[in-house]
């Protein structure tokens, strides 16, 4: 496993031990990317359930300015903290050990808006619309923000739902990958 390209093209990154993670292949991340970006100017990313870190740390690489990391597990936690040191990115991220809901709930008060999402639930977990519509709810979105959902390719997400709607599907043998763009309500559709 590796930084693909960007800036810190070619670093290897830190795997989490044992078999409660599973990493983005470079090949998934390579098409992720070739579909969201390939690079960026400036904006910043989240990567809920981030495992190794390894999709915002892409993100980092290619012109995202901060990215925020979340995982509930501690060894994710230090192996992100490692991964993030090894690319030169610490300055640029902030690493939460929290689960999901709670961190939504805390980013919310912050009032600072994600331009790009990556959302990597254990395959167990099937909660990627709520999570995406807590987001909505929370005001995380920056207008026009992508998300990138990825679960097992048995399981089938809406095409659309809430603000979001997808962009594009891709399976990569037991891994689906589905880029929804968000967008926010016109103004005529909000309650006054």
């Amino acid at each position: 496993m590796r930084v693909v390209a960007g800036e810190a093209k070619g670093r290897p990154l830190k795997a989490v031990p044992g078999n409660g993670t599973r990493p983005t292949t470079d090949k998934v991340k390579e098409a992720i990317f070739s579909r969201i970006g390939p690079f960026f100017d400036g904006g910043s990313a989240l990567d809920l359930f981030a495992g190794t870190g390894g999709l915002a740390i892409e993100a980092l690489s290619r012109g995202v300015e901060r990215a925020v990391f979340v995982d509930a597990d501690a060894k994710s936690i230090e192996v992100i903290r490692t991964n993030l040191k090894a690319t030169k990115f610490e300055n640029r991220a902030e690493v939460y050990r929290n689960d999901a809901e709670r961190a939504l709930k805390a980013l919310s008060k912050r009032e600072t808006p994600f331009d790009l999402v990556f959302l990597d639930p254990p395959y167990r977990m099937k909660n990627g619309a709520e999570l995406l519509l807590l987001m909505e709810e929370y005001q995380l979105l920056q207008p026009d923000a992508v998300i990138v959902l990825e679960y097992e390719s048995s399981y089938e997400y809406p095409e659309t739902f809430g603000g979001f709607v997808l962009r594009r599907k891709a399976v990569y043998g037991e891994t689906a990958v589905s880029i929804y763009d968000w967008e926010p309500p016109a103004k005529e559709d909000l309650d006054i």
